[in-house]
């Protein structure tokens, strides 16, 4: 189908625009996105407030919700937001409001909330008809100035009304309380700080801007309390740059229990972690038997925070517990930084931790001097009534005499007495009580101190060394309301580093107990608690038609090793053994094993770091224990084989062991050097012994200068050792010769 182009025309009274889509389409785009990022979702470096924190804080400022004043209902708050200044949803700002009032969001909290405003569990707060706030003395401190032309205002959205564009309180909020937003394109992300820390370094930077601002702010301070956990050199770094991240841990202690019992107790837990899903988390670890070591977790809290982990049994490494905690749960998270702020000029961009301080530096200096300005204006208007009250009294008889007796006075007055028309004014409208000796010296008074205030203005306006002095006052003041030695300025975590969590060996996490193993001809497998003697009537108990093949003493927290005759090895893990009550289960459930796939041997893993692995054919080689254990099901492949022949020999070589002897079918017996078999990791392996007929029977590893020994026959139980093995020394890959005399019919070692 053909298409056609029509050229509408350019005419703006029929609402109608001729642009190409892509363009119009980027730039309404660009529109929103700047409308995200400066309007909504990134805070400002000099208070550290979204515009709609900015606009909460103004309405209960306006509504006089001050801190010693009465509660006030949050709906009326949200009503006034939304009404006024903020034309949005009044979900979205009464939870933003919900946050500013939560101590384990913020820091130095800027609402004092009454009613439920959510918990540390991630529970909701009430709907805003229930709960009722008032501001904060923090609030009221970074709103200091607002009534003294510290900061710009600029109309609300419908011109109705005016608001101010930041707040020029000497608090470092920005820093101190941390903020988080997600805009078009970027993200902020900042951890609470110490206030009196941020102040410290601020008042260093005011004298230096070249100051080392990490001899002062240590490290965030995160309401929940836990511990930094990074080296000074990632601190340091993501301070420098401006993004990183921070590794997080909360605080565990051990409380030992009478009896020798002891359980761990968590007291505080990483920032913005809520403690439901912390302990949901946990609880599944436990449930998920992830965690073996740990039996159980409860939660006590009341007022304080208070989990319980109880550990599988006495016997728990609880450091070893700690660690797995820390790597396996939410008690250790990282807390990205992410300083990205719109600065002075409202354009957003990354900041180092000593930009953004001397930026909130720089602006209080422009706080400093406006308030000045304010002031300066204030005295002026009111010296120039004072001085008209003044002359009012040194000629109050002709002032009086004017007032009674001219229909105009004021005219009369301001060509007599040289006054201006609110000096005219303010002397009509004084009352006859005012018109005492008292007043005049009270005025005369008044002057001369607002004279001097003037004249210190005008001396701090003009020096700079006079600013950063009387700068540094100001923040001396706010520092000591929030200095270390208070409850609220307190540091709450603790830097101190520490290594990242290891990953815990399985065999670490499981008690460690002794059992017996022990696996039928027909494959059904058992663990029995204790170690067991292995003729017992309890170890030697199988189904009709079934009996013994392999029965040896173990751990629970050994690895077996299962070799099927396909040259295939499997893993057990020895703790997952069905008990030893009944017959056990089929081990072709546990392992991905065909029924038709014969089992060439079972040991443990630990029982020797290297294996003489042999096929029946006669050749084999040295195999690492740990090569031939598997993550999975399926299992590994090791030894391949060739057509017709299947893993015969699985035998682990102890460490001083220096010669091989090998059987065969045929009964005929070799001895060479271990140094001659191959080690690999899979494969065939070299040729072990020659072979006309038949195939290889046994193999095993012995130390040489001790000589070879084998069980007698019988029930004697006893050995024979041939030390003079001479004549059935020879290379690898011979055919050998007969064995010593007394040697086992079965052609067995």
């Amino acid at each position: 189908m053909a298409s056609e182009t029509t050229d509408l025309p350019d005419n703006p009274e029929v609402g109608v625009l001729d642009a190409p889509f892509d363009s119009a389409l980027s730039e309404r785009y660009l529109v929103y996105a700047l409308s995200t990022i400066t309007a909504r979702s990134l805070p400002d470096v000099r208070d550290g407030l979204k515009p709609v924190h900015r606009r909460l804080l103004w309405a209960m400022r306006s509504l006089k919700m001050d801190p010693n004043g009465a509660y006030k209902k949050s709906a009326r708050v949200v009503g006034d937001v939304i009404g006024k200044y903020h034309p949005h949803g009044d979900a979205s700002v009464y939870d933003a409001m919900v946050r500013l009032a939560q101590d384990f969001s913020l820091r130095y909290p800027l609402v004092d909330g009454q009613g439920n405003f959510g918990n540390i569990d991630g529970d909701n707060a009430a709907a805003y008809r229930y709960t009722e706030a008032r501001l904060t003395q923090v609030a009221t401190d970074l709103m200091d100035g607002l009534d003294e032309d510290a900061v710009g205002y600029r109309p609300t959205y419908n011109g109705e009304d005016q608001e101010p564009e930041l707040m020029p309180g000497a608090f470092p909020n920005l820093l101190a309380n941390g903020a988080a937003g997600i805009a078009v394109g970027m993200a902020t992300s900042i951890p609470p700080h110490n206030a009196a820390e941020l102040l410290d370094a601020s008042i260093a930077l005011i004298d230096n801007p070249n100051a080392n601002v990490l001899d002062y702010v240590k490290g965030p301070d995160l309401p929940t309390g836990g511990a930094i956990v990074d080296s000074p050199a990632a601190i340091a770094e993501a301070y420098a740059t401006g993004r990183g991240s921070f590794r997080t841990r909360a605080k565990i202690e051990r409380v030992n229990e009478k009896g020798g019992g002891w359980h761990l107790v968590v007291t505080e837990i990483p920032y913005g972690v809520s403690k439901g899903k912390l302990i949901e988390g946990i609880a599944d670890l436990v449930n998920d038997k992830r965690l073996p070591i740990l039996a159980d977790v409860r939660d006590e809290s009341a007022e304080d925070l208070r989990i319980v982990l109880e550990p599988r049994s006495r016997t728990v490494d609880s450091d070893t517990l700690i660690e797995s905690l820390y790597r396996l749960s939410d008690l250790e998270t990282r807390i990205p930084l992410n300083l990205n702020v719109l600065d002075a000029t409202r354009t957003p961009r990354v900041m180092s931790l000593r930009e953004a301080l001397q930026s909130w530096v720089d602006h209080q200096f422009i706080v400093l001097r406006r308030r000045s300005q304010h002031r300066l204006g204030k005295i002026a208007d009111r010296l120039e009534l004072l001085d008209g009250y003044i002359i009012a009294y040194l000629n109050l008889d002709r002032v009086i005499e004017i007032i009674r007796t001219e229909d105009e006075p004021k005219p009369v007055m301001i060509a007599e007495f040289e006054l201006t028309d609110r000096q005219a004014e303010a002397i009509l409208n004084m009352r006859l009580r005012s018109l005492r000796k008292l007043e005049e010296m009270e005025l005369r008074k008044e002057r001369d101190g607002l004279e001097k205030e003037k004249a210190e203005l005008e001396l701090l306006l003009s020096s700079d060394a006079r600013q950063r002095t009387r700068l540094k006052r100001d923040l001396t003041k706010v520092r000591d309301r929030y200095g270390p030695e208070t409850a609220l300025g307190r540091r709450r975590t603790l830097i101190e580093e520490a290594a990242p969590a290891r990953e815990i060996p399985l065999e670490a996490m499981i008690e460690r107990e002794p059992i017996t193993v022990i696996l039928s001809q027909r494959g059904w497998i058992r663990a029995m608690k204790g170690h067991v003697e292995l003729a017992s009537a309890d170890a030697m108990k199988f189904k009709e038609g079934d009996g013994p093949r392999f029965a040896f003493h173990a751990q629970t927290t050994d690895k077996l090793l299962l070799a099927a005759e396909t040259g295939r090895f499997y893993t057990l893990a020895a703790d997952k053994l069905p008990g030893g009550r009944g017959f056990g289960e089929p081990v072709r459930l546990m392992i991905d094993l065909d029924g038709e796939v014969g089992i060439a041997a079972l040991l443990r893993a630990s029982e020797a770091e290297k294996l003489l692995v042999a096929a029946s054919d006669g050749r084999g080689f040295v195999l690492k224990a740990a090569d031939a254990i598997a993550e999975t099901r399926k299992g590994k492949a090791v030894v391949t084989p060739r057509a017709g022949a299947k893993l015969k020999i699985v035998r682990p070589i102890a460490g001083e062991d220096d010669y091989v002897a090998a059987i065969g079918d045929n009964r005929k017996m070799l001895v060479f050097p271990l140094s001659e078999v191959a080690e690999l990791a899979k494969g065939q392996g070299v040729q072990l012994q020659r072979y006309r007929d038949g195939g290889l029977s046994d193999a095993i590893t012995f130390k040489f200068a001790e000589g070879l020994s084998w069980a007698m026959g019988g029930e004697s139980g006893r050995t024979r050792t041939e030390t003079d093995l001479q004549p059935w020394r020879t290379a690898r890959g011979a055919a050998g010769r007969m064995p010593p005399t007394g040697f086992p019919r079965d052609n067995r070692f």
